[in-house]
């Protein structure tokens, strides 16, 4: 009855039912996996955010397969005022497509781009949402790895080997969720070439982009015209605001392939039209709340960072992996026992969550990842209770 993509294992895994038995025995779990904004204590303008969706001009349908030209008015001021590598980005309103979400931009392009059966080349360690987006579509995922010397790098070497006959595209996240790396210049003229030789597209995810840590953004994909290329981004983490559905796609590239994947993606969003108007029209309120926002998530993620280097120092066993971006840490850990089980000991003895490395396809034991935007005196208890553990 059911269809083969969506044959996936259901069943809880042993970290999910020891959390849900903590839960259900009313223990005071502390949470250093939180990635919501919203359940992490910042503060947001609610009377603007509430007022803008409240326009007059939301009451009317006018249907645009790319969203509202007015709104994707605002994202091109959105990139005018992004400066990567001290330049400023030019991005025209024809090259945006609304959607509602990046998920449902991933889900465009593998439309687009991909016949059944047809491979994308993903990186590894990433975050685990990629698997179902392609299952869903009928795409196969092949990995190319990331390695970590002094900072993170791509292996270009295996990427290389990793291209068959059916890859279509290669996907990026800039900078990378949970290592933090971002794509740096080197790297994206030489991913360009790559894609440009073999005829694939260069799809990044940019969700994380303005947070910068360690290191500075060096590239956009939004301005990059050096093969067939995609940016994703949107409201979700630019303005700490998920529950406010937005999205976008920028096209780029040669002209030539630019207008046929232009024409294509019209043609799949107008099949859904799935922004609703509100959210487009409140779009410029909603965008300025970022001015609001990000400086207290960013005051968070370095005052945690601070916390956990000073803790380490005394838990020398266990190495920080470099933060460029981002609002994720990883932690390298003596291996004593599996990921896994560490995991499951901190929520039963210490009522401390963390992910495991496995959770982000990291290909050994050994790593753990924290979220950095934990209300720092949760953040503070749960990293001294989980050191004490995993040294």
């Amino acid at each position: 009855m059911f269809a083969r993509r969506t044959d996936w294992k259901l069943t809880e895994n042993r970290i999910a039912a020891v959390l849900q038995a903590a839960r259900a025995s009313g223990a005071e779990l502390i949470d250093l996996t939180v990635s919501n904004p919203t359940h992490c204590n910042f503060i947001l303008d609610s009377a603007g955010i509430l007022l803008a969706l409240s326009r007059a001009e939301s009451l009317n349908y006018d249907p645009d397969p790319q969203g509202l030209h007015s709104a994707r008015e605002l994202v091109t001021a959105y990139y005018s005022g992004l400066k990567v590598r001290s330049t400023v980005m030019e991005v025209l309103p024809e090259q945006i497509f609304l959607t509602t979400s990046t998920s449902e931009g991933y889900s465009y392009l593998f439309r687009l781009l991909c016949n059944p059966g047809d491979e994308v080349l993903v990186p590894r360690p990433s975050y685990p949402l990629f698997e179902f987006l392609a299952d869903i579509q009928d795409v196969q995922l092949r990995s190319y790895e990331l390695f970590y010397d002094h900072g993170w790098h791509m292996d270009f070497g295996g990427l290389q080997k990793s291209v068959s006959d059916r890859a279509r595209a290669v996907l990026v996240v800039n900078p990378n969720n949970p290592t933090g790396s971002f794509v740096h210049c080197n790297e994206l003229e030489k991913l360009a070439a790559f894609c440009r030789e073999r005829g694939l597209a260069l799809i990044s995810d940019e969700v994380f982009l303005d947070y910068e840590v360690e290191c500075k953004a060096e590239v956009s994909l939004a301005s990059s015209c050096d093969c067939l290329s995609f940016a994703l981004s949107g409201l979700s983490k630019i303005s700490c605001l998920p529950q406010m559905k937005l999205a976008w796609i920028v096209v780029n590239g040669p002209s030539e392939l630019r207008d046929q994947a232009h024409a294509r993606l019209q043609v799949i969003a107008d099949t859904y039209l799935s922004v609703n108007a509100p959210i487009q029209h409140a779009l410029g309120e909603l965008l300025k709340q970022r001015d609001r926002l990000q400086p207290q998530l960013t005051r968070r993620v370095r005052a945690n960072l601070k916390f956990l280097d000073e803790q380490l120092r005394s838990a020398q066993s266990i190495q920080r992996l470099r933060v460029e971006g981002g609002w994720y840490a990883v932690l390298r850990i003596p291996v004593k026992k599996p990921d896994e089980d560490l995991v499951i000991e901190l929520i039963e003895k210490a009522s401390v969550i963390v992910h495991p490395g496995h959770f982000y396809d990291f290909p050994t034991d050994g790593y753990l990842v924290v979220s950095l935007i934990t209300p720092e005196d949760k953040f503070q208890k749960g990293i001294v209770t989980a050191l004490k553990i995993a040294v």
